[in-house]
């Protein structure tokens, strides 16, 4: 991000500068550094810059990759961080990565050097982390780590791209009754005006619209992009996104389906940290916030009847954390001691069952949206050509 910066040094007296800085302490730095005394700093925003636009944050998986890779290859920690920031062209990852390595060198371990970033590094990553440096196997934490995100990836990219035909549908379909309205209707009107009173109803009432928004054309433009502009800023407000979120949640077929979804990455990311060497009690406390507001006190109550003696698979169930598969499976993991594993497969089911469920859906929604479009816009024409149809007949 780039900073203004107002600072001062000797004769010089107080001068603005503008530089490149990861963070507003970062930029005190950089100006202490040049010999100046640091005033004031202040981040420099363009106009596209206060758009509600989606940031690139750090490339977590990317640095897992490539730092397994380091490592694997016989460099050191440090060393393997090092080359990781030389070569990195964007200028806040590469402040991120040197900032890792000087609290490297100053002793601190480097699930101390991520905590200092927790807007970059989750939770989950940083315990499964700080569990493998007591066993000194960081690579095997890492690979296990890549592995549970490619995983939540993938269920991702299973949803996003059977999304994409019936969104591109929607959108075409829109599109296309949007000119219908706009642009054919209110010329049909114009060649019916003098006809009006002879006009079936609906086709009446669809001249009336084309005539309407020839007379208002501007208005409605304005009033149309207001409302365009007004819609996207409520959507993309936190409060929004919550109550969006409730909404789906109280839709009962759909509400089952986000329910068990997140579920799966529940006991994925609660199986990477007991595989990893992490505590049941603090692990379930650490993978709180992946469920919805609702199931969160369900998780509470959980784990308060673990920590009294209780067993997992029946604190789960009594909470209604769990499935009927989850369930069994949870009481094999506890007789063969392999709990982490199990859930892990326990996420594996579950992520499956959601993938077929969605494609199942797809088959199913995108034929009945093509029948909705198409008569909507066969309702629209026909509706524009009935008199012609009508006259047509009287003169046969």
């Amino acid at each position: 991000m780039r900073y203004e910066i107002m600072a001062l040094r000797g004769a010089e007296g107080v001068q603005a500068l503008t530089l490149d800085a990861a963070s507003e302490s970062d930029a005190r730095e950089q100006i202490q550094t040049l010999g100046y005394t640091f005033l004031s700093a202040k981040p420099k925003t363009s106009f596209l810059q206060t758009l509600p636009l989606p940031k690139a944050g750090f490339p977590l998986i990317l640095f897992n990759q490539e730092l397994l890779a380091l490592l694997s290859a016989g460099l050191a920690l440090v060393e393997s961080i090092e080359t990781l920031a030389e070569k990195e062209h964007k200028v806040e990852t590469r402040k991120i990565l040197e900032q890792i390595v000087e609290r490297l060198y100053e002793g601190n371990t480097l699930s101390f050097a991520l905590q200092q970033f927790p807007e970059h590094f989750p939770s989950l990553y940083i315990a499964s982390i700080k569990a493998s440096e007591k066993t000194g196997d960081i690579p095997e934490a890492l690979a296990r780590f890549i592995a549970y995100q490619s995983q939540l990836d993938l269920v991702k990219r299973h949803v996003i791209s059977a999304s994409i035909y019936p969104l591109l549908l929607m959108f075409v379909g829109l599109l296309v009754t949007f000119f219908l309205m706009v642009y054919v209707v209110p010329r049909f009107s114009r060649v019916y005006a003098d006809v009006s009173a002879q006009l079936p109803l609906f086709s009446r009432l669809l001249m009336r619209w084309g005539q309407l928004l020839e007379m208002h054309a501007g208005l409605i433009s304005v009033v149309a992009i207001s409302t365009l502009v007004a819609l996207v800023f409520v959507l993309t407000r936190p409060s929004s996104k919550r109550w969006m979120a409730q909404s789906l949640w109280r839709i009962p077929a759909l509400g089952d389906r986000l329910r068990i979804y997140q579920l799966a990455r529940f006991y994925r990311a609660l199986g990477m940290l007991l595989r990893g060497g992490v505590a049941i009690i603090p692990a379930l406390q650490m993978v709180a916030e992946l469920l919805q507001t609702g199931m969160r006190s369900n998780l509470a109550n959980a784990t308060a009847s673990i920590r009294e003696g209780m067993s997992i698979s029946h604190a789960m169930e009594n909470n209604q954390l769990s499935t009927p598969v989850a369930g069994r499976m949870l009481r094999v993991g506890e007789r063969t001691g392999q709990m982490g594993e199990m859930m892990e497969r326990i996420a594996a089911f579950h992520d499956e069952e959601t993938t077929r469920w969605v494609e199942r859906f797809t088959k199913l929604f995108e034929p009945l949206l093509m029948v909705f479009i198409g008569l909507m816009v066969g309702c629209i024409v026909v509706l524009m050509y009935l008199p012609i149809f009508e006259l047509a007949g009287s003169i046969q």
